[in-house]
């Protein structure tokens, strides 16, 4: 999930597809506002995810069948901000770049569904 959110996030054609499931509404709607900021004004972001060091359960903890849990993930990615001429603007497209991310997820212990959804960012 995390993979999917950051590289979903992140790629140049600045709108949520893969991760939108693995999103809960309040984080689709706050990624999607950046993104449309982001577009309109003519920023794109490009990454490559080089992979996750560590992804560590910081708490968990369930009420009323909702279980949360909150990770702290270290991760490497290659990733760089450009205009719509393509000119970098931030980042560097050559150099290895480390993020450090606490991540709070919640799944329905009574659903159906296996995946777990984002809920809350906390870095």
């Amino acid at each position: 999930a995390y993979e999917t959110i950051i590289t979903d996030f992140s790629d140049n054609d600045n709108k949520l597809t893969t991760s939108k499931p693995l999103l809960s509404k309040k984080m689709f709607d706050q990624f999607n506002v950046a993104l449309k900021e982001r577009s309109k004004i003519g920023h794109y972001a490009e990454i490559t995810f080089i992979g996750i060091n560590s992804a560590n359960i910081k708490e968990h903890k369930e009420i009323d069948n909702i279980l949360q849990v909150t990770v702290d993930f270290v991760c490497e990615v290659i990733t760089c901000m450009k205009n719509n001429e393509k000119k970098i603007i931030s980042g560097d497209p050559e150099k290895i770049k480390r993020l450090y991310d606490t991540w709070v997820f919640s799944r329905d212990t009574k659903s159906n569904n296996p995946n777990w959804q984002l809920v809350d960012t906390l870095t």
